[in-house]
C-alpha cells in the first residue's frame, strides 16, 4: 500500500515536476539502480532523447560517473535508495577530495510505515553516514518540499559546487509493502 501523496499544489505530479527541475537546472546524465521510488524519474530519463539514462549494477559506480560527467563538463544525478547510500561511503572520498559538484536524490527506507524489517539499519544511518562523508543532506518528507529542496539542492551543487543528497523520506514516496 503506497501512502504517498501524488500531486503538488499545481496538481501535477511532483515526480514530473522533479524531472522538469533537473532538466531546468542542464541535466543530461541520470544514473540509477532501479528502484520503484524513482520510476518516474527513470523512465521519463529513458525516454527523453537529450538525457543519458545509465542504469548501474551498484550504486558507487554512479558517485565515480558524477565526477567524471563535472570533469567532462556535463550534470549528473545520482539516483538510489537509502540501502544504497552504504555502498558509496569509500567512493564519496572522490567527490570530497576532489571537490567535485555532486547531487544525488535518496528514497528513504526504514523509515515511516516500513514494513521491511532489512530497511531499518541503513535507513536510520543515512543522514549521518552521508553528513560525515561531507555532504550536505536536506530532507523533503511531503509533496510541497521536494521542489523546494531539489531547488536549493541543485543550486548548491551546480552552481556553488556543494556535495548534496536530497533525502526523499518515506512519507513523500510511500511505504512499500513487505507481505
Amino acid at each position: 500500500m503506497n501512502t504517498a501523496p501524488l500531486m503538488s499544489a499545481t496538481t501535477r505530479p511532483w515526480q514530473e515536476e522533479l524531472y522538469d527541475l533537473l532538466k531546468e537546472f542542464g541535466v543530461t546524465h541520470v544514473a540509477y539502480v532501479p528502484d520503484g521510488g524513482h520510476r518516474v524519474l527513470i523512465d521519463r530519463a529513458i525516454a527523453d532523447p537529450d538525457m543519458h539514462a545509465i542504469p548501474l549494477t551498484t550504486e558507487q559506480e554512479g558517485v565515480a560517473m558524477m565526477a567524471g560527467i563535472n570533469l567532462g563538463g556535463g550534470r549528473g544525478v545520482l539516483l538510489m535508495q537509502s540501502s544504497g547510500s552504504g555502498n558509496c561511503i569509500n567512493m564519496l572520498s572522490l567527490i570530497s577530495g576532489g571537490r567535485f559538484p555532486f547531487l544525488t536524490l535518496v528514497t528513504m527506507r526504514g523509515e515511516f510505515g516500513e514494513g521491511n524489517p532489512w530497511q531499518f539499519p541503513m535507513g536510520q544511518a543515512t543522514e549521518t553516514v552521508l553528513s560525515a562523508m561531507g555532504l550536505h543532506c536536506i530532507r523533503a518528507e511531503t509533496a510541497a518540499d521536494i521542489i523546494p529542496a531539489a531547488r536549493a539542492a541543485a543550486n548548491q551543487a551546480y552552481f556553488a559546487g556543494g556535495a548534496i543528497a536530497v533525502l526523499m523520506g518515506q512519507r513523500l514516496i510511500g511505504a512499500k509493502r513487505f507481505w
